[in-house]
C-alpha cells in the first residue's frame, strides 16, 4: 500500500468515525464520563483550573449555577474560583442559546487551553454540562487541576431517569436523602420517586389528619422493638427545594386503595368493615384496604392530596394501585351498592372506578396520575400513566394503547435484589440483578409499535427496604447499579458498551469515596460455603460478577494490595484458613471472605438393625425467639412424618400469620447417603445436625434464604436432627418457608431435596 492510498484511507476513517459519533482521540488517555455523551472528540492539551480561573455568564440564573459549582469544584480539587464580568482567557463561559437544535436537557461542551464553554437551550442543560465538567476533573488533586481538551455534544435518550426509595418499611433521614440526591445529580438522574406510605408505616405529616403521624408512623415489631419516623411538611419542602436545585423532580407516592392498613389503624372508618387494625409488622400483602364504597374514603384522599399538592410542585403524583386483595370489597354492602349504581361487572372494574375518582382529585390540582401496572386489570382512563413493575407486559400494553409509561420491571431494575451470589452477599430481598443485567436493559421492548415508542418516558430503578434498614445498606444496593441505570436512560442504546462502562467506573469509584458512599465491590464467589471439607485434596476456585482483581492470604492475616493475586484455582492438601478479597485499581477493597478449609475423615455410618421410614416430629407450642429457649419446654406430642414438608402445615402465602400456630418443631431420626463422599447440605431451618455436628445454624437471623455447609460422610445412615421455629424475625414469618433439607455431592453443582426414601427413625 503506498503512502497516498494510506493517507486517503486514514482520512476516510476519521470522517466516518465523526459521522457515526465514535470517539476519536489524538491522545491515548481515556475521557471517562458517565453517562457517555452522544458525541465526544478528544483533542490535544488541557485546560488548567487555577485560583485565577473565573466563571463568566450574563444570565442571573446561570450565575446562581456558577456559584453552586464553585463550591463543588473547591471540594473536589481545593481550588476556589470566582466570577468575572468580562470574558477572559482561563475562564469558564456559561451561555444560553435557545436556537440550539438539542432538547431541554442537552448541552454543548468545549474545552481548550484557553477556556471552557458550556452552551445549552436551558439552565438545566448548562447544569448537566457542569456535571460533565466535574467528572473531567482529576480524582487526585495532586495530579493538578487539569481537564482534557474535548468537544462534546450531548442530550438524553429518555426524559425519565429515575430512582425510587421506599421509606415506609424503614425510615431514612432527610440528610441521607439529600446525600443521595447529590450523587444522583452527578450522573444526570432527574427523578426521585419517594414511596412515603404503605402498610408498614405512614411517613408524612398531614395537618388535617394528625393521627397519621401520631399512630400510623409507629410500628411495633413482634420482638417488641419499635420502628417509627415521619417527615414534617417543612422537611418535605427542604428536600424538594434541595432536589430542585439539582434539577431533580420529586414524585410522591401515596398508596391507594391497597397497602393502606397503616391508615386504617388511625382512621378505621375508612375500611369497609370498622374493626381494630394495626400497622403491619410483617412484610407482604395486607388484605385490609380502603373502602371503595364509602364517600369518606374519597374525602380523605382529597384532603391528603390537597396538602401534598402544596408540597410537591412537579406535575406527576404516584397513587399506587398495586397488590390490592379485593375480598373485602366482594363482601361489602357499600361496595356492592356502588357497583350496582355504576353498572360495574366485577371488583376489577370497581378498582378502575376508584382510581378514576383519585385521578379526578389530582386533576383538580393540575396533577397527572401514575399507577402501578395492576390498575390496567379493569381498564384505565385515557390520561392515566403506567409504571410497569411486574414485567414489561403492562408497559407494552399501555404504550401500544397510547398511555405514557415508565419502565421499572422487577427482573431488570429492582435494586433490593441480590447483585451477587446470595450465599456470599449480605441479606437482600431475593432475585438476582448483577450490574451487567441492569446496564444491558432496553426500556423499549420490541413489542411496542414504532409510532408508540414515544410513550416510553424512560426507566427507573426501585429500592424496597424490607431488608435494608441502614444508610450503608441502601448505598451498597444502589451503587454502582444506579449509575448503570443513569447510562441506560441517558445514552442511546447503540453507543452503550458494557466493557467500556466498567473501565469508566474505575474513574467514578474515587469520587464516590470522597462522598463517603458505601458502594458494592464484587465479592469473590465460587465456593458457596465458607466452610469447605475435603478428604484428600481440594481445588478452590473464585470468580466475580464482573472483572476485578482478587488477592488472598493463607496465614490468617487479612489480604491487602501487596498480597498474592488470585489467578488460577488453588490446590490445597492441608487445613487452611484462606482469606480473599477483591481490590479496585485505586486500592479500595471489598469485605474479606474468610474460608475455613478442613481435611476430614469420613464420618462412619451407623450399624442399625431395624429402622422405619420417616422422622419423629416433636412439637412445642409457643412463641420462641431462640432454639435454646424452645429446648427448655417439654414437647406436647410426638408423631411420625414421612416427608419433611409435613413439618409445616401452617404455610400460607396469603401473607397471614395465625398466632395460634407459633411453635417449635424438632425432627429426629436418620439420613441415609448413597456413597462415601463429601456432601453439602442447604436449609432455611434454624438448625440442622448430622451426627453430632451442628452443620447449619441460622443464629436467630432472618431465615428467608438458605445457608449451607459440608461434611464427609460414609455410605449409610447417620443421625439427623432438624429444628424449626415457627416465629417472626425482622417482619419475616418462618412459616412462609417450606420445611426442607437439600443436598449435593461436592462434585456436583445442583442441589436436590432430601426425599422420603432417605429419612428413617
Amino acid at each position: 500500500m503506498n503512502f497516498r492510498i494510506a493517507s486517503i484511507l486514514l482520512f476516510v476513517l476519521f470522517i466516518s468515525c465523526k459521522q457515526e459519533n465514535i470517539e476519536v482521540s489524538t491522545n491515548e488517555e481515556k475521557v471517562a464520563i458517565i453517562p457517555i455523551p452522544d458525541q465526544i472528540l478528544k483533542k490535544d492539551g488541557y485546560f488548567s483550573i487555577t485560583e485565577k480561573t473565573n466563571f463568566f455568564c450574563n444570565d442571573e440564573e446561570l450565575k446562581t449555577l456558577a456559584t453552586f459549582f464553585i463550591e463543588k469544584i473547591e471540594k473536589s480539587i481545593g481550588v476556589t474560583l470566582g466570577h468575572t464580568e468580562d470574558k477572559k482567557d482561563n475562564s469558564i463561559h456559561l451561555a444560553i442559546d435557545e436556537n440550539l437544535s438539542i432538547g431541554e436537557e442537552g448541552y454543548h461542551f468545549f474545552s481548550s487551553k484557553e477556556e471552557v464553554t458550556i452552551t445549552a437551550k436551558t439552565p438545566k442543560g448548562v447544569f448537566y454540562g457542569l456535571q460533565t465538567l466535574l467528572q473531567l476533573l482529576p480524582t487526585d488533586p495532586s495530579q493538578g487541576a487539569k481537564i482534557p481538551s474535548v468537544e462534546i455534544k450531548d442530550s438524553p435518550a429518555f426524559d425519565w431517569r429515575g430512582m425510587h426509595l421506599d421509606v415506609s418499611r424503614h425510615f431514612f433521614s432527610i440528610d441521607f436523602i439529600k446525600k443521595q440526591l447529590d450523587v444522583l445529580a452527578l450522573f444526570k438522574i432527574n427523578k426521585f420517586h419517594w414511596h412515603l406510605t404503605d402498610d408498614q408505616g405512614w411517613r408524612i405529616e398531614i395537618k388535617k389528619y394528625p393521627k397519621l403521624t401520631e399512630i400510623s408512623s409507629v410500628r411495633q415489631n413482634k420482638d417488641k422493638t419499635i420502628h417509627k419516623g415521619y417527615y414534617t411538611q417543612e422537611q418535605i419542602k427542604e428536600v424538594v427545594a434541595y432536589a430542585k436545585e439539582r434539577f431533580i423532580d420529586v414524585i410522591p407516592e401515596f398508596d391507594t386503595p391497597g397497602h393502606a392498613v397503616a391508615i386504617l389503624e388511625a382512621y378505621p372508618e375508612l375500611a369497609c368493615e370498622k374493626k381494630d387494625f394495626k400497622v403491619r409488622n410483617l412484610w407482604g400483602v395486607e388484605s385490609n384496604i380502603l373502602c371503595a364504597g364509602k364517600e369518606e374514603t374519597f374525602s380523605f384522599i382529597g384532603d391528603v392530596v390537597s396538602e401534598l399538592a402544596a408540597l410537591f410542585p412537579y406535575e406527576y403524583f404516584h397513587m399506587g394501585g398495586d397488590e390490592v386483595p379485593k375480598d373485602e370489597w366482594k363482601k361489602s354492602l357499600h361496595c356492592q351498592n356502588v357497583m350496582k349504581k355504576e353498572n360495574l361487572k366485577d371488583v376489577n372494574e370497581l378498582q378502575s372506578y376508584f382510581m378514576k375518582r383519585v385521578e379526578d382529585i389530582l386533576k383538580s390540582h393540575n396533577k397527572k396520575m401514575i399507577g402501578w401496572d395492576e390498575i390496567l386489570e379493569g381498564g384505565i382512563t385515557p390520561t392515566t400513566n403506567i409504571m410497569s413493575w411486574q414485567g414489561e407486559e403492562g408497559g407494552i400494553k399501555a404504550a401500544n394503547a397510547g398511555h405514557d409509561v415508565i419502565m421499572t420491571p422487577s427482573k431488570y431494575v429492582y435494586l433490593n435484589f441480590y447483585q451477587g451470589d446470595l450465599k456470599v452477599e449480605p441479606m437482600a430481598f431475593g432475585g438476582y440483578i448483577p450490574l451487567e443485567t441492569i446496564y444491558n436493559y432496553n426500556p423499549i421492548p420490541k413489542e411496542i409499535q414504532e409510532d408508540k415508542r414515544k410513550h416510553i418516558l424512560g426507566a427507573q430503578a426501585n429500592v424496597w427496604t424490607e431488608y435494608a434498614d441502614k444508610d450503608e445498606t441502601i448505598e451498597y444496593l444502589l451503587y454502582p447499579r444506579i449509575i448503570a441505570l443513569a447510562e441506560l436512560t441517558w445514552t442511546s442504546s447503540e453507543k452503550k458498551d458494557y466493557k467500556d462502562f466498567l473501565s469508566r467506573l474505575n474513574n467514578v469509584y474515587p469520587r464516590l469515596d470522597k462522598k463517603q458512599i458505601n458502594y458494592h465491590i464484587p465479592l469473590p464467589e465460587g465456593p458457596t460455603s465458607d466452610h469447605i471439607v475435603f478428604t484428600d485434596s481440594v481445588e478452590v476456585s473464585f470468580k466475580t460478577t464482573h472483572p476485578v482483581k482478587m488477592v488472598y492470604t493463607v496465614d490468617k492475616t487479612d489480604p491487602n494490595g501487596n498480597s498474592t493475586e488470585y489467578t488460577k484455582p488453588i490446590l490445597l492438601k492441608e487445613d487452611t484458613d484462606l482469606s480473599i478479597a477483591s481490590i479496585l485499581p485505586h486500592g479500595k477493597m471489598s469485605k474479606v471472605r474468610r474460608l475455613l478449609i478442613r481435611k476430614q475423615k469420613l464420618l462412619k455410618s451407623m450399624n442399625l438393625e431395624k429402622v422405619s421410614s420417616g422422622l419423629q416430629m416433636k412439637v412445642v407450642k409457643g412463641y420462641f425467639q431462640t432454639v435454646t429457649e424452645a429446648e427448655k419446654t417439654i414437647p406436647q406430642n410426638t408423631v411420625i412424618i414421612n416427608n419433611l414438608k409435613d413439618a409445616n402445615k401452617t404455610y400460607d402465602w396469603g401473607h397471614k400469620v395465625n398466632d395460634d400456630n407459633f411453635r417449635a418443631v424438632f425432627l429426629e431420626g436418620y439420613i441415609e447417603v448413597p456413597e462415601d463422599e463429601v456432601y453439602y447440605f442447604s436449609s432455611t431451618q434454624d438448625q440442622v445436625w448430622i451426627g453430632d455436628q451442628l452443620l447449619i445454624n441460622h443464629n436467630d437471623a432472618v431465615r428467608k434464604h438458605p445457608k449451607e455447609n459440608s461434611i464427609a460422610l460414609q455410605k449409610g445412615k447417620h443421625k439427623l436432627k432438624i429444628i424449626y421455629l415457627n416465629t417472626i424475625t425482622q417482619c419475616w414469618a418462618t412459616d412462609w418457608n417450606t420445611v426442607e433439607l437439600k443436598y449435593r455431592k461436592a462434585s456436583e453443582e445442583e442441589y436436590q431435596a432430601v426425599g422420603e426414601r432417605m429419612i428413617f427413625h
